[in-house]
């Protein structure tokens, strides 16, 4: 295995890690601003507000996208299990 499988291996790697995290910190954060919009505007500052609305936000992202992140990830395996049989 040369220099530049092994490069491009790890950046496959890094792009799934991107698609498969992406959409729950997208939520994640959007979820927080709006939260913290909301607490700024009511001068309500309770660090534990934001937890709950957050936790129901990612799970109702993982129940919807989680399908899809599993699927990803076993694409993601079998190829790389497929290219260990590559390697001289």
């Amino acid at each position: 295995m040369d220099a530049g499988a092994v490069v491009d291996l790890a950046r496959y790697a890094l792009w799934m890690t991107v698609l498969i995290a992406g959409p729950l910190l997208l939520v994640g954060l959007a979820v927080g601003l709006v939260i913290g919009m909301l607490q700024a505007a009511t001068s309500i500052n309770e660090m534990t507000l934001s937890f709950i609305p957050k936790l129901l936000a990612l799970g109702l992202t993982l129940a919807l996208a989680g399908g899809w992140q599993i699927a990803t990830l076993v694409d993601f395996a079998r190829n790389v299990f497929a290219r260990i049989a590559t390697i001289n």
